[in-house]
Formats: C-alpha cells, sequence, structure tokens
C-alpha cells in the first residue's frame, strides 16, 4: 500500500470514527444521559470495536491509546450532537433519535466503514491469506463498537435483535477482501455502499432471521 492509500484509509477510519460517535451519542441523548455520558458512550461506541481487534492482533495497547486523534474525533463528534440536541429541544416536543432513518443511516456508515478497516488492518498485521480471520474481525470490528453501545445504555444488542445487522457486515467485509486486491481504492466505497443499502433496505422492508416468535408477539 502506497502512502496516498494509508492516507485514504486513515480519513476513512475518522469518518467511521466520528459516525459512531454520532449513533451512541444519540443513543446517549435518547436514554437521557448528561455531558459526561453522552461523550463516553460515543467514545466507546467509536473505540470499542477496533479495541477488541487490536487486542486479537496482539497489538498492545491497541491503536485508541496510542493515537489519541481517534478519541479526540470522537469527543468532539459526540460533543457536537450533543450541542445541536440541546438547542433543537429548547422549548420543543420530545425527538425520537433511535429509530430515525438518520440514526439508522449513520449507524450503517460506521458499520460498513469499521467492517472494510477491520479486513484492511487484520491484512496488514500478516494475515492476507486467511480469509475467515479477515471476514471475521471485519465484523467484529464493525459490531464491536455498537455492542459495547447497546449495553452500556441497558439494550439488547443490534448485533443480535436488529434486521440483517451482523450479516451486512459480513457481507461488505467479503466484499472488500475480494475486490480490495484489483480495486484498491473502488473496493471501500463499494463495500461501504453495500452494507448501507442492507441495513436501510433490511430496516424498510423489515427483513429479518427466523426466530422464535414469543406469545406476546402474536397479541
Amino acid at each position: 500500500m502506497d502512502f496516498d492509500l494509508n492516507t485514504l484509509f486513515f480519513l476513512v477510519e475518522l469518518i467511521g470514527t466520528a459516525a459512531f460517535s454520532v449513533s451512541g451519542a444519540m443513543l446517549a441523548i435518547e436514554r437521557g444521559l448528561d455531558l459526561f455520558g453522552v461523550a463516553f458512550l460515543g467514545c466507546a461506541t467509536a473505540t470499542g470495536g477496533g479495541i477488541v481487534r487490536d487486542l486479537l492482533l496482539g497489538q498492545n495497547p491497541p491503536q485508541a491509546f496510542v493515537n489519541y486523534i481517534y478519541i479526540l474525533v470522537a469527543a468532539a463528534a459526540a460533543l457536537a450532537v450533543f450541542v445541536i440536541a440541546k438547542l433543537r429541544r429548547r422549548g420543543a416536543a420530545h425527538m425520537d433519535f433511535v429509530d430515525g432513518q438518520v440514526f439508522n443511516i449513520i449507524d450503517a456508515a460506521g458499520l460498513g466503514i469499521f467492517s472494510v478497516i477491520g479486513v484492511q488492518n487484520t491484512v496488514n498485521a500478516g494475515f492476507g491469506g486467511n480469509m475467515f480471520f479477515c471476514v471475521f474481525l471485519g465484523m467484529t470490528t464493525g459490531v464491536g463498537g455498537g455492542m459495547l453501545r447497546d449495553v452500556l445504555s441497558h439494550a439488547t444488542p443490534a448485533v443480535l435483535r436488529k434486521r440483517i445487522y451482523a450479516l451486512a457486515s459480513i457481507a461488505g467485509a467479503v466484499c472488500y477482501y475480494l475486490l480490495s486486491q484489483w480495486l484498491p481504492t473502488g473496493a471501500i466505497a463499494i463495500s461501504t455502499l453495500l452494507v448501507i443499502v442492507l441495513r436501510v433496505l433490511a430496516s424498510r422492508y423489515r427483513w429479518t432471521l427466523p426466530r422464535v416468535d414469543r406469545p406476546e408477539d402474536g397479541e
């Protein structure tokens, strides 16, 4: 990978960091957390998946604790959401962040970007020949932050309940792994867009995996 491509991945990772931080901050506001809670949940969402990935790759300490730009970007994004929400809610009715289309798209963007970054970091660590490991860490990077966000906010993790969440991450990771050898730059956009489209369509048309219905579901 040349310098320009490394720079592109760095910038894309910062965009993903901001996107996931925004989703974490939105959920924190919806749960009524204070300023510190909003910033903390935003940062945890933005860095959680990457921390797990780095630990599995044997990179200790993880990048989030070495390169402070990730924490700074995450904190800035979370605080921006807090300020915007504070201004919009002055004299306004309750706003539902979590179930809104904006939240779903931002969350999907973070999921797609981090699924791609997870695969590339695994390849950079010398495991490019192991497709399963690359895709697994791509998915782990993609869903890890969201899982931490949901657990900290006392919600069932989206990866266990949300429509085509982990599968969208896996699809994006596989797509990037297969395309990156021929289209290094284009593979980033294509794979991320694939995840976003799958998540938006799944939300729009209520695509779900089979599950055992509870008695109250039929009422």
